[in-house]
């Protein structure tokens, strides 16, 4: 029989960084910015994390002094820092300079990619660890710390009871995004911006201030996205280009939840469990039957992106000005 109990958390855990990334991913987009540099800005914010966590463990004179809040604010808060700086640059270029956005998030991608691996690697050799990766246990603990009754409450809490405070942190900034979105003057702005920004700025709307700061909020929780893959899926454990596809992943989820984070939440869980489905119904040796299990997420992506073209409904559509720069000149 296929073991749901067992599924169903691995599903969570596999898909909450897609969460992160969507979600980000939603509210940039929403500004009329097409940020394909997500995957390396979630790989930077990864890194930018470990690069906190390494130097604070490496400051205690032993694993037990650990402070349990530092070992998690100081991580945090160099992969919020690490992620905020990509989004600037990806705002500078695209924003400021009106370069290309989709070659600006390409370039941010291979960017973000070579800097963690290129951090990655040094520590990796600062620790005089054997082996080609680095273990961040004591710091990873305080990340996976989960609540204490999950462990008496039987199928219950092992489903929803059993995760990091980074994946309870990653429904509610879903669901807080999403209120902001359909219930806010600042959602009904941001969302103009990405309309029409010409009647946006005729109404009196600052353009380029809700670009930066939309774009720059997504790229923070993208971020987010990456610190919660070393330190609790990894347990971690950072190895270079360990990260795989879970960036484009995201991308394809902000698609498939026709541009809604609240929508995001189950999407996510969904993608996560299509994307372990290989690992639990039964192939035998045939690795081309585990092949095709691994491409359900991207084929179910292009039927939901068919369907709502069939559609052609304009609440599901993407922003009618993405990835386009605005020139206020020609207003």
């Amino acid at each position: 029989m296929f073991d749901f109990v067992s599924f169903i958390p691995q599903a969570v855990i596999q898909g909450i960084p897609l969460l992160y990334g969507s979600t980000g991913e939603t509210l940039t987009e929403k500004s009329g910015n097409l940020n394909l540099g997500i995957p390396g800005i979630m790989y930077v914010g990864a890194i930018s994390g470990v690069i906190g966590a390494f130097f604070y463990e490496a400051s205690l004179p032993s694993p037990d002094a650990i402070n349990s809040v530092l070992a998690v604010m100081i991580p945090l808060c160099s992969s919020l820092i690490g992620s905020l700086l990509m989004g600037l640059i990806y705002c500078f270029l695209t924003v400021t300079l009106r370069a290309n956005q989709n070659v600006t998030g390409l370039a941010l991608t291979t960017f973000g990619v070579g800097f963690g691996n290129f951090f990655g690697g040094s520590l990796i050799k600062l620790s005089g660890s054997p082996m080609p990766f680095l273990a961040l246990s004591a710091t990873s603990e305080c990340f996976c710390k989960h609540l204490p009754i999950g462990d008496s409450t039987g199928w219950f809490g092992k489903i929803f009871l059993s995760y990091g405070f980074l994946a309870y942190l990653a429904i509610v900034i879903a669901l807080i995004a999403a209120f902001i979105l359909r219930h806010t003057r600042v959602g009904l702005h941001l969302r103009a911006v990405g309309e029409n920004p010409n009647t946006a700025d005729a109404a009196g709307i600052n353009v380029e201030r809700y670009k930066y700061v939309a774009t720059c909020a997504g790229s923070m929780i993208a971020g987010l996205g990456g610190l919660y893959y070393v330190m609790d899926y990894a347990s971690g454990i950072w190895a270079n280009n360990a990260f795989g596809d879970r960036g484009w992943l995201a991308i394809a989820l902000v698609i498939f939840t026709i541009w809604r984070p609240n929508v995001g939440v189950l999407a996510s869980m969904l993608f996560g469990g299509l994307y372990i489905l290989h690992m639990y119904i039964p192939s035998g040796m045939n690795l081309a039957v585990k092949e095709l299990y691994k491409m359900a997420p991207y084929v179910v992506t292009i039927i939901v992106l068919i369907l709502t073209s069939m559609r052609n409904k304009r609440e599901n559509q993407p922003p009618a000005h993405l990835g386009v720069a605005y020139f206020r000149e020609e207003r």
